[in-house]
């Protein structure tokens, strides 16, 4: 193994430990009867590798950020859920464009996240931007809408993200999936969906609030609310709430032989309670982002992309969904990102 780099050496000895179904001693788990399996540190163990990855791109260290083969070959998402491209791009150029000097109503900024959020796709909403100028639900205009975007896809163009499967809105009888959406976001506004929101009390009531519409299920319904709740239109705590997606929920049945009978939420709740003991107990240096440990959503993440990493780490250990990793990475070698985050967040990098 003269060749092999540190990383996929201790990966195949922690293969070899696996395979004779050595089984970790966590005390926060073993207290409440939960047993994992002899593949949970990889949950610690992909977290601190993933974020030190984000911390050298950052910093514009040279390329490779790793030595880890699985992470070189394949393309995974961060371990801290704002800091995603989509979810940057959310952030900086939807809800806090700061180029912009256009006083943006609440109204405005609930229509724009659902609308950036419906298509999930950074090229559809520049498009829009492109044609549009300023989007804004004081200038929307359905027919111009629906006329962009019919054309846009005539021309071969994909407008919606591959990252989920976004609603199809089909309640709303038209042919076309973005005509749907559309008059989804204009159901949601007659409803008086920003005021609603105002009077929300907690992540969950958001959640439930979203939940409530037409082709929104509880995955997206989710989503949605962790989203609205970057803006300013709320202001509530991640770690309120959680709702695990498929993902989610096919990690978990990877990383543990037996939950007790606690459900998956639960489960995350406290891995992002424990977070801290565990880095330490597996001498993992984890590099918070400015202060934020953390959160439900991104210990769900987590679980999510676990569960992709498993498949090639531990192809032996079957989960609930795909046995493969579609997605390959291609490293992007221009400059660093700047990135940002709510300002509510006080977070200084």
């Amino acid at each position: 193994m003269k060749d092999e780099n540190p990383f996929d050496q201790q990966l195949r000895l922690d293969i070899k430990e696996n395979i004779n179904n050595i089984i970790p001693d966590v005390p926060f788990l073993k207290k409440r009867g939960i047993k994992p399996s002899a593949i949970y540190n990889s949950y610690w163990k992909f977290a601190a590798e993933r974020q030190k990855i984000f911390e050298l791109r950052r910093l514009g260290a040279p390329y490779p950020w790793t030595s880890n083969s699985i992470l070189l070959k394949y393309k995974f998402t961060n371990t801290y859920r704002a800091s995603d491209r989509v979810s940057q791009y959310l952030i900086k150029r939807v809800i806090y464009p700061d180029n912009s000097s256009f006083d943006f109503s609440p109204e405005d900024v609930f229509f724009r996240i659902i609308l950036f959020k419906l298509f999930n796709k950074i090229e559809t909403w520049e498009y829009l931007e492109k044609e549009l100028g300023i989007i804004d639900f004081k200038s929307y205009s359905f027919k111009t809408y629906d006329k962009l975007l019919l054309k846009h896809t005539e021309k071969g163009e994909k407008i919606y993200s591959a990252a989920y499967i976004m609603p199809s809105g089909s309640s709303f009888g038209y042919r076309n999936k973005h005509s749907n959406n559309l008059k989804l976001i204009e159901y949601m506004m007659s409803e008086h969906i920003v005021k609603k929101i105002s009077l929300a009390k907690s992540l969950k009531e958001l959640y439930d609030l979203l939940l409530g519409f037409p082709s929104l299920g509880k995955f997206l319904a989710f989503q949605y609310a962790i989203d609205i709740n970057y803006s300013e239109l709320c202001d509530f705590s991640e770690m309120d709430f959680v709702v695990a997606g498929p993902g989610a929920k096919s990690g978990i049945s990877k990383l543990f032989s037996n939950t007790n009978g606690y459900s998956n939420e639960y489960i995350i709740q406290l891995m992002a309670e424990n977070q801290e003991q565990e880095f330490q107990r597996l001498n993992l240096n984890f590099n918070y982002i400015g202060n934020r440990q953390l959160q439900l959503i991104d210990c769900q993440n987590i679980f999510c992309e676990t569960d992709k990493y498993t498949r090639v780490a531990y192809p032996n250990f079957k989960g609930n969904s795909r046995t493969r990793i579609k997605q390959h990475f291609t490293p992007n070698l221009m400059q660093p990102i700047e990135y940002f985050y709510p300002p509510k967040w006080h977070i200084v990098l």
